[in-house]
């Protein structure tokens, strides 16, 4: 199969999410200028645009009128939005989130997930997550039809069951990955033996 993406826009989509795997998944949590908390999965997410200083990224497709959505709208109206791990205990109540309701609702409340408020911006953090990360906005970019949230890292949050002597240990993190269409991947670490370093 050859594609030339100039003809083939209706499959892109379904070709890229299909082909760039697992991609992680941004769940990311704001709380809007009117006070209401949103709770939304973005899988066109990277962890890490820099790391001096800590920079990470979503980008949110607009409605079909052209507007921000809601996570979109309120990380740049209040400048703040928070990041929470996805792992298998949290999949369900994850995806759930990613359904489609009217502007306004609380997904906190759709899914049944406890919150908890973040140390240094003014957002909900998911209570059950093993790790999270309060993020201010650093910058946005119009592509396309999406806006691209750029936040920069101000706290981060990690269980200490993720722990080994004091670090971050991958082997104990039980997180999720996203596929295509309702598929998600889990994380199976392995080590490949490098003889040259």
């Amino acid at each position: 199969m050859d594609i030339d993406p100039k003809h083939a826009v209706d499959d892109m989509y379904r070709l890229l999410t299909s082909l760039i795997i697992p991609r992680p998944i941004g769940w990311v949590s704001t709380r809007g200028p009117d006070g209401v908390d949103n709770l939304a999965p973005y899988s066109f997410y990277m962890g890490i645009i820099e790391a001096e200083p800590p920079v990470v990224m979503f980008s949110a497709e607009h409605r079909a009128d052209g507007t921000l959505k809601d996570s979109a709208h309120n990380a740049v109206e209040t400048e703040a939005f928070g990041l929470n791990l996805v792992t298998v205990d949290l999949v369900e109540q994850m995806d759930r989130s990613s359904e489609h309701v009217k502007p306004g609702t609380d997904e906190f409340d759709v899914v049944g997930l406890e919150k908890r408020a973040a140390d240094t911006v003014d957002v909900p953090l998911v209570a059950a997550a093993k790790a999270t990360m309060e993020c201010t906005l650093y910058d946005t970019m119009d592509i396309g039809d999406h806006t691209v949230i750029y936040g920069e890292i101000q706290r981060i949050h990690v269980d200490d069951e993720l722990l080994t002597d004091g670090k971050i240990d991958v082997t104990k993190i039980d997180a999720v990955g996203r596929l295509t269409g309702s598929y998600y991947a889990r994380l199976d670490p392995f080590q490949v033996d490098r003889e040259w370093e």
